[in-house]
């Protein structure tokens, strides 16, 4: 029976086993992945990525994106009422 792209991957990932490939002969069984090996590279692959966004960006852009979060922004002035309403709602223009 064929596998789908999908299972074979989860089954990569979580160390399950191919039965249709384990008894074929044809392809070798590899072991199941490492959970600290895949964490390992992963921080090392997000630190490549931080380091180059650092070599790609100036430090202003820097120190912008950093403090995003704490940009002030004055408060909206007035109020949904234009000068140019009626009193009432029903008195308009």
């Amino acid at each position: 029976m064929a596998e789908s792209p999908a299972m074979g991957f989860l089954r990569r990932i979580f160390g399950g086993s191919e039965p249709d490939r384990a008894n074929s002969g044809n392809a070798p069984v590899s072991k199941p992945a490492d959970p600290v090996d895949a964490d390992a590279a992963e921080r090392a692959y997000e630190l490549e990525i931080a380091r180059a966004e650092q070599d790609r960006l100036d430090d202003l852009t820097q120190r912008q994106l950093r403090y995003a979060d704490y940009a002030w922004e004055p408060p909206r002035q007035g109020g949904e009422r234009r000068a140019d309403d009626g009193e009432d709602p029903g008195e308009g223009g």
